[in-house]
């Protein structure tokens, strides 16, 4: 049953009122008139019970005009209030008026933000969880995002910019773009590139002659990648583009072992032998090079690692090196690895079951994840029913839909992102005050202004140049080698790129209109359908209307930051709203409340509906007590998630206090994450890890927003004792099966 239901609204057709037929907003977009606009404004200012009366006296001054200006619209509000006799609410229903441009001035006031970063404002330093905001290299990057965003604000239309500002949407990197007209993030073809070569400043790489050397072209590639974009790069099936390199390896050792050694078995086990070992030490360097560089936006590289469906022995041995390095862990004390995040493929028949040839990766896969938490999994056959094509994603969760080139053949490395806008959804639901039909009311309109955006950021994209970016426009990490002249939107163009549509909040739109504890309701789990399908809709529509056919993506947003911002705004807006504002966060897309006490399988199989619509972007992840002595337990969840979900990941305690040995689960407190045991939080000492969101992060070494911190701390273990049993029903199986 609905809650908070209040017939608080009048409509057209009840009160009988011509309204125009069009609003022209300040900066001459053009929306639909909405009558809801002017009652969420009397709403506000306590005058629902006049509100009819209010809005008769407000349309008798528009004379029903086909289309009506905003300050014409603003004039007649005023004046309405006046001659009713409100005059202390048409005072603040100017100040209302007023709060926008003070907040424009402000947000594009240069010198204030910059002393806000100065003064480390959390909302700035923080934003970030993967920047250190106390090195001098992401100072200098976080001092040209501030000018920025200053600037970026006045470059895109008007009601797009101040939308953002109030928080109806949100402008992902709004330090990078509109003032550069970067891509966001990309499988980068590094096939191609070590195939052919490369040039990176003034040296041209030649294709490598050994898997050293070629890891090392990896890092080299990486490093630039990053620089010349703003979002995650990743590099899929790893394992089967770096073998043909490690090949050259064994063929050089089989050789060199055929002149010292008779014997062709023995000459073929020292070649072996000697290859082993060179993968080892490539990869060891690759994961060390990773984490000790910085892009020219001060961070490391946010990079993922496909791995899992090479049958070779060189591309086993491949997946399980990446595995062994990683559970081996960074330095002397063998601390957890940030990046590369890595992201293990399942395939039935490969790696699903025991006798499946690569099994036994699958196992160390397991084991690493108990203990590092990564690697992520990619359930093969789901992934391409989603998606419909197999790869991984790009960073942290954007995937590409299945594409294929003038000559049919499928294509998924060399493609892009070309950016986010999120809309806010728990701002809709509390506006509409539980009115259905309310709801989708302002939905369409909120709707339209993030298309506008994604309309304004995929042409900013193209407007680029093949020398803004050599790498990645001239030297095949997108894919196709485009001359100094050439026009960057032919790789963009015809779905070849993604461009997504974001939301966040399902939860708290759910606690709206039924409840905080509505995941068990059919209704309710029907009517959040039902928006990520109406989004998903109109991104389709969206797409076919689009000259340039842009692939529009709906992208359950990881909001690493946003989940403090919208909701900070929020709280500043509604007041404390329970379950919804108070918790001071908001959800990440369509999770289940961090809060709760679901088994794996309830929580997956709560959640395992939205991806199909939200196919540009998904992550699950369920929340384990300490898994090193019961890695069985993952195994059962990770085997009955394969059909069910498919991108999974596992958030399990792996954090070290080195002070006094503690290994564990450290504790969240108001001044962030320490060792429960002696209470150290020194990140020189302890090694705390968790998952920001769809990839790990340090926040003891990198704090992160207030609003991730609650996230994190709400968070509760997806284990009972009726986990218990399932877990044996899902292992009496298999072993009974093979």
């Amino acid at each position: 049953m609905i809650i908070m239901l209040a017939q608080n609204f009048a409509s057209e057709r009840s009160l009988n009122l011509k309204t125009p037929a069009i609003f022209v907003k300040r900066d001459g977009a053009e929306y639909p008139f909405r009558l809801f606009k002017l009652e969420l404004v009397a709403h506000a200012l306590d005058l629902d019970e006049v509100k009819d009366e209010l809005l008769v006296k407000i349309l008798g001054k528009l004379n029903a005009h086909h289309s009506v200006l905003a300050k014409e619209v603003a004039i007649a509000f005023h004046d309405s209030l006046n001659e009713l006799g409100y005059l202390d609410e048409a005072k603040a229903y100017l100040e209302y008026r007023q709060e926008d441009e003070v907040r424009w001035q402000e947000e594009t006031n240069t010198k204030k933000r910059l002393e806000r970063m100065i003064q480390k404002d959390p909302t700035i330093v923080n934003e970030n969880a993967n920047k250190d905001s106390d090195v001098f290299s992401t100072q200098r990057d976080l001092t040209a995002g501030v000018v920025g965003k200053t600037v970026g604000l006045t470059m895109m239309p008007e009601h797009i910019a101040k939308a953002h500002l109030r928080g109806d949407i949100h402008w992902h990197d709004l330090d990078y773009t509109p003032l550069s007209p970067m891509t966001n993030c990309c499988l980068i073809d590094f096939k191609e590139m070590l195939t052919h070569g490369f040039k990176i400043g003034n040296a041209f790489m030649e294709s490598p002659n050994s898997i050293g050397v070629a890891t090392s072209q990896v890092a080299q590639i990486i490093a630039n990648v990053a620089s010349s974009q703003y979002g995650g790069c990743s590099f899929d099936r790893a394992d089967q583009v770096l073998a043909p390199f490690a090949q050259k390896n064994y063929e050089k050792h089989l050789a060199d072992a055929k002149e010292l050694i008779d014997d062709a078995d023995k000459a073929e086990a020292f070649a072996k032998k000697r290859t082993k070992k060179d993968i080892y030490d490539a990869l060891q360097s690759l994961e060390y090079e990773i984490n000790t560089m910085f892009s020219s936006q001060g961070q490391t590289p946010f990079t993922s690692l496909g791995f899992g469906l090479g049958t070779s022995w060189i591309e086993k041995e491949i997946q399980k090196d990446i595995l062994r390095i990683r559970i081996a862990g960074l330095g002397k004390d063998h601390r957890t690895a940030i990046f590369p995040k890595l992201l293990f493929t399942i395939k039935r028949g490969l790696n699903l079951h025991p006798g499946d040839p690569n099994y036994d990766v699958k196992q160390l896969a397991v084991e690493c994840s108990t203990k590092r938490m990564y690697p992520d999994v990619l359930m093969y056959d789901k992934i391409k029913e989603i998606t419909g094509s197999f790869k991984c994603p790009m960073g942290c969760r954007s995937f590409l839909q299945g594409w294929k080139d003038e000559n049919g053949e499928e294509v998924n490395s060399g493609r892009m992102n070309l950016g986010v806008v999120t809309v806010n959804l728990p701002r809709i639901a509390m506006e509409s005050q539980g009115d259905v039909n309310r709801f989708w009311q302002i939905f369409d309109t909120r709707m339209k202004t993030a298309h506008d955006a994604l309309k304004f950021k995929a042409e900013r994209t193209t407007q680029a140049t093949p020398l803004n970016a050599p790498i990645l426009y001239q030297n095949g990490a997108f894919g196709k080698r485009l001359s100094e002249d050439g026009d960057v939107n032919d790789l963009f163009k015809n779905g070849r790129a993604t461009i997504s549509l974001g939301y966040i909040g399902l939860y708290e739109v759910g606690v709206v209109f039924f409840g905080s504890d509505w995941e068990h309701n059919q209704e309710a789990h029907d009517f959040t359908i039902e928006i990520v399908k109406k989004m998903h809709d109109l991104c389709a529509k969206w797409e076919q209307e689009d000259p340039n056919h842009y692939h529009y993506s709906l992208y359950s947003t990881p909001s690493e930051s946003l989940t403090d911002r919208f909701c900070q705004l929020d709280l500043k807006k509604f007041g404390k709203v329970k379950d919804i504002t108070d918790k001071e966060y908001y959800t990440n897309s369509f999770h289940y409340d961090v809060r709760k006490h679901p088994t794996p399988f309830e929580k997956l199989t709560f959640e395992k509906d939205y991806p199909k619509y939200a196919a540009g972007g998904f992550i699950h992840y369920c929340e384990y007590p300490n898994l090193k002595q019961n890695p069985a337990a993952l195994e059962a969840v990770w085997d009955w998630a394969y059909d069910q979900v498919g991108y999974l990941g596992t958030n399990t305690p792996i954090d070290k206090c080195y002070k006094c040995g503690f290994a564990g689960e450290f504790t969240a407190t108001a001044k962030g994450f320490e060792c429960p045991q002696c209470g150290n939080h020194d990140p020189k000492t302890c090694d705390c890890v968790k998952r920001t969101c769809g990839y790990l992060g340090n926040p003891l070494s990198r704090p992160m927003v207030h609003g991730r911190h609650e996230e994190i701390a709400h968070r509760v273990k997806h284990m009972n004792l009726g986990m218990e049993s399932k877990i044996a029903s899902i292992e009496a199986r298999k072993n009974e099966a093979y």
